[in-house]
């Protein structure tokens, strides 16, 4: 309730705001995604360019850029200059998937991996051990998602 009411504060101090300029283009969208996700409208978002990734595929192993393991539909390789390593981003595109446990999909994703060819505004999804771990989600590739970072994780990524 006090995050609805804050996210009401906001839109409405955003709806006072003389300068069009400062205001979000969307601030009615702005502000149902900050109740969705639990981040303040505003929160760094980024529109970025999916690519999927399993490990077994060409120099991919089990490990993230964290030396932590990957974990399947959670692990998100990023451009760390772009998207902070440790970052917790919500994207909604993912939400309602299928996870390998058979339940839905949040739409949390963990930023503790990089990789050569993702660079500027890629991201890279990790959907498992296997390439038919891919065929899920796979018409995310190459599509162009919203990532909002809504937090951040310390060591590594919860399973």
């Amino acid at each position: 309730m006090r995050r609805r009411l804050a996210a009401l504060a906001v839109f409405s101090a955003l709806a006072l705001t003389t300068n069009a300029q400062a205001a979000s283009p969307d601030p009615v969208g702005d502000m149902i995604m900050s109740v969705v996700t639990g981040s303040m409208p505003g929160a760094p978002g980024w529109n970025v360019k999916a690519t999927l990734y399993h490990a077994g595929a060409k120099g991919v192993g089990n490990l993230d850029a964290l030396g932590c393991k990957v974990v399947a539909m959670r692990t998100a390789a990023v451009d760390r200059r772009l998207i902070p390593k440790g970052s917790i981003l919500f994207i909604r595109e993912t939400v309602g998937l299928k996870m390998p446990d058979g339940s839905q999909h949040d739409g949390y994703w963990y930023a503790s991996d990089t990789g050569g060819a993702i660079k500027g505004r890629r991201i890279d999804l990790f959907t498992g051990f296997n390439a038919a771990s891919m065929n899920p989600i796979k018409a995310l590739n190459l599509a162009t998602l919203s990532a909002v970072k809504v937090g951040e994780f310390k060591g590594c990524p919860p399973r």
